[in-house]
């Protein structure tokens, strides 16, 4: 064996290392949530939520309880249908959240008729609304519907991601913020 042969050997065991170590993924991999994304007006499937993008809209006030509350801002009011995919146990949309960029604003619990806790039907979508405010600089740009059936953050569970353009979307002077319906009904 020739003296450069062990050389070679160490350096090619140097190389491998370095690659183990990166390829490695870090431990909070070990309890991540995992996002199952659809296209832009996709119903989306997870193992404890199915949902929907039926609409968006932009608007300055928002109003819930046939007027018993409202709030002026600029509003980002999402109607959403969800469905249990396979038991009603549990089934219902407990957080959501809109990703925007690097900054995440989650639907407002002020607004008691949202879908925010409502019930949820195997084989049939309940249609509601969620409301989000956003800082008055927020209007363009790509987003994201994160949606979590859970009050914990998902461990090795699956979060419903679904897109959302927020370029050219209606503007409304008032939004009421109906109950949740099934639909068909």
């Amino acid at each position: 064996m020739n003296r450069a042969a062990p050389w070679a050997i160490g350096a090619a065991l140097v190389l491998a290392a370095g690659a183990a170590v990166a390829l490695t993924p870090p431990d909070i991999a070990l309890s991540q949530a995992f996002y199952l994304r659809g296209g832009v007006g996709d119903a989306v499937t997870g193992r404890t939520l199915i949902a929907q993008v039926r609409d968006a809209s932009f608007t300055e006030r928002v109003t819930a309880g046939g007027g018993d509350w409202e709030a002026d801002g600029n509003w980002l009011v999402v109607t959403v249908a969800a469905s249990a995919p396979q038991t009603e146990v549990d089934a219902a949309v407990i957080i959501a959240a809109m990703q925007i960029g690097d900054r995440t604003f989650h639907a407002s619990e002020r607004a008691r008729d949202s879908l925010l806790g409502a019930a949820l039907r195997v084989g049939t979508d309940t249609v509601g609304m969620l409301a989000f405010e956003l800082p008055a600089d927020v209007d363009a740009g790509d987003a994201e519907l994160r949606l979590i059936t859970s009050y914990s953050t998902p461990q090795l569970d699956d979060v419903v991601v679904l897109p959302l353009s927020l370029d050219d979307l209606p503007s409304k002077t008032e939004i009421e913020i109906t109950p949740p319906e099934w639909e068909g009904f």
